[in-house]
C-alpha cells in the first residue's frame, strides 16, 4: 500500500473518531489534513471530504447514539433537511469562477479559528 493511501486511512480514521465523539462530521479534519499532509488545492480537498462523507457519515455513530438514548430523530430530520439546502447552495458557491483556492482556504480558517474561539471563551 503505498503511502498516501495510508495518509488518506490514517486522515479518515482520525475524521471518524472526532465525528463520532463531537458530531462534527470529520470535515474540520479531513479537509486541512488533505491540504497540509498531502499538499491538495482547497476545492480538491474540501470536494473529496463532500464525497468521502455522503454514505458513510454518521450511520453506524447514529446506531449507537439511538441504542443508547441520545439521539432525537424529528430534530435529526429538520437538520438534516436544512443540510441538503446549505450543501448544495455551498457547493454552488464555492465553485464560482471568482472563489479561488486560496479564498477558501482563507474563508475556511477563518471560519474555524471562529469556532475555536467561540468554544473557547463564550457559552
Amino acid at each position: 500500500m503505498s503511502e498516501v493511501w495510508i495518509q488518506l486511512l490514517g486522515i479518515g480514521l482520525v475524521a471518524g473518531i472526532a465525528g463520532g465523539m463531537f458530531g462534527i462530521g470529520g470535515g474540520a479534519i479531513m479537509v486541512p489534513a488533505m491540504v497540509l499532509l498531502l499538499g491538495m488545492d482547497q476545492k480538491f480537498a474540501t470536494g473529496t471530504s463532500v464525497a468521502a462523507q455522503i454514505l458513510p457519515i454518521g450511520i453506524l455513530a447514529a446506531i449507537v447514539y439511538e441504542r443508547s438514548g441520545n439521539l432525537n430523530w424529528r430534530f435529526a430530520i429538520v437538520i438534516a433537511i436544512g443540510l441538503v439546502i446549505g450543501n448544495l447552495f455551498g457547493a454552488l458557491f464555492a465553485n464560482l469562477p471568482f472563489i479561488s483556492a486560496e479564498m477558501m482556504k482563507k474563508m475556511y480558517s477563518v471560519f474555524l479559528l471562529a469556532v475555536g474561539v467561540r468554544y473557547l471563551f463564550f457559552r
